[in-house]
C-alpha cells in the first residue's frame, strides 16, 4: 500500500529508513541499496523506540522527520519516545506526539490514496515534491535472487511458469468482528481440477495451519520468503486469494489476480493494480459459481493456458 511513497521518495533522493516489523526486510531486499536502512520493530512500544533511537545515533541522523504510516496510537509514541519529530493522521487523541499533525481526507479514496496523501501533505512542510497522486501501479522490485528460489521451489513441485493456479485461501486479522476469508475454496480447488492444470497453495509457515484447515485438499508448497513468493505469483496462471496481503503482493508484481471480498471494501483495499480483478463486495461474498466462472474466464484470456 505504501510503495507509491517508496518510490516517490526514492525518486527526490530522499535519505529513506524503514521502521517496519521484520518480515519487511524479505519484502524490501532489492531496496537495500537505496536505503539508509531498515529497521526491524516488534510491536513493544518502549524497546521499539529504544531500537530506532539507537538506530539514530549509531547514524548520527541527527535531522530526521518520522511518517507514521500506521493509524495507531503506540506508532506515534515510538516516534515520539525515540526523539523523532513526525508527521501523521491526528485521529486517537495522536496530535499531541505529532509535530505535524494532519487531518484525515474527507473525499472517500483507496487505502494508496490516503497514505499517499499523508506523504505528500507532510512532504510539503519539508520541502520535499512529491507528484500529486500516487502512481498506477506497486512497482515492487524483486532481486534475482528471490527470483531463483521462487524457480527452484516450482521445479521441486513440478509447476510451469503461467502453468498453475495458486490458491490463497487465509487471511490475517478481523474486519470490524468479521473474518476475512471466503469460505469455499476447498471447493473451488475441486471444481478447477477438470481444467488439467497443477493448483497449489503456499501459505506462510505460520499460517499453514490454518491453510490446511481452510482447504484441506489442496496440495501445499514449502513455505517461501516473502519476495520469493511474490515472484511465485508473478509467475502463476491465476492467484485466487482474499483481501490479505496475498492480494497486495500480487498486485505489487502485477500478476493476474482474482480477490475475493465479502466483509471489506474493494474501493478501499482493492489491489492496486491495473491487471487485477476482484469479486464480491462489502456485506456479500461472491457464490462458489461466480467465482469459479471468473477464474476459468481469466484463465482463457492468459496466453499460456486455454481451458
Amino acid at each position: 500500500m505504501c510503495l507509491p511513497i517508496l518510490h516517490a521518495l526514492l525518486e527526490q533522493r530522499v535519505r529513506v529508513v524503514v521502521c517496519a516489523r521484520p518480515w519487511a526486510k524479505s519484502l524490501l531486499s532489492a531496496y537495500t541499496p537505496q536505503l539508509e536502512g531498515i529497521v526491524a520493530i516488534s510491536g513493544k512500544t518502549v524497546a521499539d523506540a529504544s531500537t530506532v533511537r539507537k538506530f539514530r545515533q549509531q547514524h548520527e541522523h541527527s535531522t530526521a522527520y518520522g511518517l507514521i504510516l500506521p493509524d495507531s496510537l503506540s506508532s506515534a509514541l515510538v516516534f515520539k519516545l525515540a526523539g523523532l519529530r513526525s508527521a501523521g493522521y491526528k485521529d486517537e487523541g495522536r496530535a499531541i506526539l505529532l509535530k505535524w499533525p494532519e487531518a484525515k481526507p474527507s473525499t472517500p479514496m483507496h487505502a494508496v490514496e490516503f497514505w499517499y496523501h499523508l506523504a505528500r501533505q507532510a512532504c510539503l512542510h519539508w520541502q520535499i515534491a512529491l507528484h500529486y497522486a500516487p502512481a498506477k501501479r506497486l512497482a515492487l522490485l524483486l532481486r534475482p535472487e528471490a527470483t531463483s528460489t521462487c524457480l527452484q521451489a516450482m521445479q521441486a513441485a513440478g509447476l510451469e511458469s503461467g502453468r498453475f493456479i495458486l490458491l490463497a485461501p487465509t487471511a490475517k486479522g478481523i474486519h470490524k468482528g468479521q473474518i476475512k476469508t471466503w469460505a469455499q475454496y476447498d471447493e473451488l480447488y475441486k471444481a478447477l481440477q477438470p481444467l488439467g492444470i497443477p493448483i497449489v497453495m503456499c501459505p506462510p509457515a505460520n499460517e499453514v495451519a490454518a491453510a490446511h484447515q481452510q482447504a484441506p485438499t489442496i496440495p501445499i508448497l514449502p513455505a517461501l520468503p516473502l519476495d520469493s513468493f511474490a515472484a511465485l505469483c508473478q509467475h502463476a496462471a491465476l492467484v485466487v486469494c482474499n483481501d490479505s496481503g496475498v492480494s497486495h503482493l500480487a498486485a505489487a508484481v502485477e500478476a493476474q489476480q482474482l480477490s475475493l471480498f465479502g466483509v471489506t471494501s474493494p474501493s478501499r483495499t482493492g489491489p492496486w493494480s491495473p491487471v487485477a480483478h476482484s469479486l464480491g463486495e462489502q456485506g456479500k461474498w461472491p457464490t462458489l459459481d461466480e467465482v469459479v466462472h471468473a477464474s476459468q474466464a481469466l484463465l482463457n484470456a492468459h496466453e499460456n493456458v486455454v481451458v
